[in-house]
């Protein structure tokens, strides 16, 4: 259901002073003490709906191994559809499906299928990032759409009151201290042949780091995260590193990026790791600002908070992210195989981008679905300058028990111009997350990496 509010003369003004400013005001005391109430800490409402088809809120407690096993929930290993739909009965389900979801009903009407499962929201976070969530909800602020400030280890804002708040809290979500990830990637031609490329990604998170002393403020110029990848496979690119320092803001004051490529045998600063270029490998079939399906500047677009909705959306979906399923089961012609994602009927948070007339980029508009419990993006429609829909994204949702940290695995770019599509963030067939390691700030310096990609 969109969200609709009758403003009052003075609550009118304070809109207009804010959309001049450019400046997103804190949430009253009043509002923010429903966290926690009627509202979970990180801002979902904590009942079910009407009908009884999302439930309410029911918290997962910690528990696994941080090394060496793959997210799982067994007590949903044995459960069967409740139905499914169709391009036969895709009508009667148009208002909770993306657009996305209904292109693919139209272009593939004998073969795309959504099986619909029972919901379930165990969602939960560590007690510190709810906690620190509850309080920046009345310090944090963010100034036009890439300077955040006042928020600390948390959510930043669990109460959106504009569109680009919601990716913040996206962006900063927390997944631990510090991964190593196994990365494997796959382009699929309409005949289900895939090709695949192997990367290892190693994270260290400053902003939602539980165990930092003194944790840092959300606000630009400074590190929120570090990451480093290096590609293993295929031949032609295995050595290549990107390096990142992830910071708010833009310009010199937003990331700093650097590129090692093999070829070249050094390290440099790589400014176009950023927005519509293609990441390295992809061959086109991923965008850098399309990783961990949004990320990085939001400049270019404008955003509009829309409200909530109930859609069907990917969750839960176990089958998908773990062993024994292969990357050729996943692969089928046209689209992944319909038999292995669970959907689930959930609330989203809805946002609009539209690209700003003086600042290029490949994508028109964008609508941004993200799941009210973990504020992953899990759905975005991509429209091209014609408005026409050339692209679909789909994150896989699923929860890590052992670090109490929800993400998206895999994830999938629909490219309906050519009819192939990528899938990413895939290790079923590789080692699983290590949520154990630990990282220097050194390891994540352009001199180190170049000693290491020169040995």
């Amino acid at each position: 259901m969109l969200r609709t509010t009758k403003l009052t003369v003075p609550a009118l003004l304070a809109t207009l002073l804010l959309a001049t400013t450019g400046a997103s005001a804190k949430v009253s005391p009043e509002e923010a003490a429903r966290l926690g109430k009627d509202l979970t800490p990180v801002g979902a409402e904590r009942a079910g709906n009407k009908d009884g088809t999302i439930p309410a809120w029911t918290p997962a407690e910690k528990h696994g191994a941080m090394k060496g096993e793959y997210a799982s929930d067994p007590a949903l290993a044995n459960e069967k559809p409740l139905f499914t739909i169709t391009a036969a009965n895709v009508a009667q389900y148009a208002d909770k499906l993306t657009e996305g979801h209904k292109e693919l009903m139209k272009r593939y009407p004998d073969t795309y299928k959504m099986n619909v499962y029972k919901s379930y929201r165990k969602v939960n976070y560590p007690q510190k990032i709810l906690d620190e969530t509850v309080k920046n909800a009345t310090r944090a602020e963010l100034e036009g759409v890439d300077n955040p400030k006042g928020a600390y280890v948390g959510f930043p804002f669990p109460i959106p009151k504009s569109g680009a708040e919601p990716i913040w809290n996206h962006r900063t979500k927390w997944r631990g201290n510090a991964q190593r990830r196994f990365n494997n990637q796959m382009i699929v031609q309409q005949d289900g042949k895939f090709t695949l490329t192997k990367i290892v990604e190693d994270v260290k998170f400053y902003y939602s780091n539980i165990d930092e002393a003194n944790p840092p403020e959300l606000k630009p110029g400074v590190d929120f995260l570090r990451y480093l990848s290096e590609t293993i496979s295929p031949p032609r690119i295995a050595g290549t590193y990107i390096l990142v320092h992830e910071k708010a803001g833009f310009g010199t004051e937003g990331r700093a990026a650097w590129l090692y490529a093999p070829a070249l045998k050094r390290i440099r600063r790589a400014p176009a790791v950023c927005c519509d270029n293609p990441y390295e490998g992809t061959d086109g079939h991923q965008f850098y600002d399309q990783v961990d399906m949004y990320n990085g500047v939001l400049e270019r677009f404008t955003w509009k908070l829309v409200g909530k909705r109930e859609i069907y959306i990917p969750y839960n979906s176990y089958k998908m992210a773990s062993p024994p399923t292969k990357y050729a089961d996943i692969a089928a012609p046209n689209h992944v195989n319909p038999e292995l994602p669970r959907y689930e009927l959930h609330r989203v948070w809805v946002v609009e981008a539209d690209n700003k007339p003086d600042q290029r980029h490949t994508f028109k508009k964008r609508v941004i679905y993200f799941d009210e419990d973990s504020w992953n993006i899990v759905a975005i429609d991509d429209y091209d300058q014609q408005d026409k829909l050339t692209e679909f994204q789909e994150g896989h949702l699923i929860q890590y028990f052992n670090i109490l940290a929800a993400t998206t695995q895999p994830e999938v770019i629909y490219h309906f111009n050519s009819g192939r599509y990528f899938v990413t963030a895939m290790n079923n067939e590789d080692q699983p997350y290590d949520q154990s390691v630990t990282f220097s700030d050194s390891d994540f310096e352009a001199n180190t990496v170049q000693k290491k990609a020169s040995k």
